[in-house]
């Protein structure tokens, strides 16, 4: 039996621990990333790694010291580096001392008898039926998260009460947690939305301010490296809509290619895939100055090259979309004083926006 560690992102780590054991290994469910996380990511990472890099680093290990022999994580495509993190990660703990098996899970579409080679080993002893439901049984508790997330973003703008919807979504974040079998996952998910909805709110305004984030996937999903920012714009009455969620980057680049309308929309702007969430982050952009969004948050790892091409290419669609954009790059070193400062300018920003719009 396998002591299996992946990474922690979000909220998602709860139906990947569920997966593993369901798959008759242990589950070494990663810590949440601390100061101390970062310590050890930066001690072992090349000082030009981007944050994602260094986080998992520092939560590899401290997996590993809690047990972990086997490591599970996802690999890339493109000239983004991310393609490249795992062997690195790899080689690193090796170096270090640390003695662990890797299991790299390259997308499907890239090289479909890899990934299934890769399922034969994390699989086990286990049967193809067991994996097949235990996928399944993931997957559903994946997409309730995600219906969670997203409920939470609507409501927290119009609480009443400060942080009574992050105290009910942490109510309803462990309701699913517990939740194991496919009937209980779709049980909790309802009561969990219905928890959600016990939040005393004001009325929603007829012109919600409405902020699409975008940008590399990890620092778009973890809120300990974007400094709570969903959290934050919430506060200030945001609804903020990830163009990120776990379930439809996982349907768009694993089963089908389900990018190409946002990639149509940014090809002339950026007509050439760059790696990453580069191109993406250009056609999600347009897509919500489409759809009516007031502004984009743009979330960026230093260093991150796909995102920096995108960054220098922003201006130019915020100018021809009439849509305000921000981007925040992350590292080691960001302060989360310092992003809600900027993000209280930028709601300041587009709430006069909309006043001369009206005037």
């Amino acid at each position: 039996m396998r002591k299996v560690t992946f990474p922690r992102m979000g909220t998602s780590y709860i139906a990947f621990k569920m997966l593993v054991e369901d798959l008759g290994h242990e589950a070494v469910t990663p810590p949440p990333p601390t100061k101390q996380t970062l310590t050890y990511g930066t001690k072992y990472s090349p000082e030009f790694a981007c944050i994602p890099f260094k986080v998992l680093m520092g939560t590899y290990i401290e997996a590993i010291e809690q047990g972990a022999d086997t490591i599970v994580s996802s690999g890339g495509v493109g000239p983004c580096r991310a393609g490249y993190y795992g062997e690195m990660h790899h080689r690193i703990l090796k170096d270090a001392g640390y003695d662990t098996d890797m299991i790299i899970f390259e997308p499907p579409l890239k090289s479909l008898g890899d990934f299934l080679k890769k399922v034969k080993i994390i699989k086990g002893k286990s049967s193809w039926l067991t994996l097949i439901d235990a996928v399944r049984r993931a997957w559903h508790k994946l997409i309730a998260l995600d219906d969670l997330e997203i409920m939470v973003s609507k409501t927290r703008p119009y609480e009443i009460n400060k942080g009574d919807t992050t105290r009910r979504f942490q109510e309803s974040f462990e309701m699913l947690n517990e939740a194991w079998t496919l009937k209980e996952i779709k049980e909790a998910r309802q009561e969990a939305l219905n928890n959600i909805k016990k939040v005393e709110t004001v009325p929603r305004p007829s012109n919600p301010i409405k902020v699409g984030m975008i940008g590399e996937i990890y620092v778009v999903l973890e809120p300990f490296i974007n400094a709570d920012v969903e959290k934050i714009l919430g506060e200030l009455g945001v609804e903020v809509y990830r163009s990120i969620y776990l379930t439809n980057w996982t349907r768009d680049n694993t089963v089908i290619d389900g990018e190409k309308d946002v990639k149509k929309l940014a090809r002339p702007y950026l007509d050439q895939l760059i790696g990453g969430h580069g191109q993406s982050s250009i056609g999600d952009t347009i897509k919500y100055a489409k759809e009516g969004y007031h502004g984009v948050v743009h979330l960026a790892p230093f260093t991150c090259i796909p995102e920096i091409v995108a960054k220098s290419i922003l201006p130019t669609v915020s100018h021809d979309y009439q849509i305000p954009v921000i981007t925040l790059f992350l590292d080691e070193q960001t302060g989360k004083a310092g992003i809600k400062t900027r993000l209280e300018a930028f709601v300041d920003l587009i709430k006069k926006k909309q006043l001369n719009e009206v005037s």
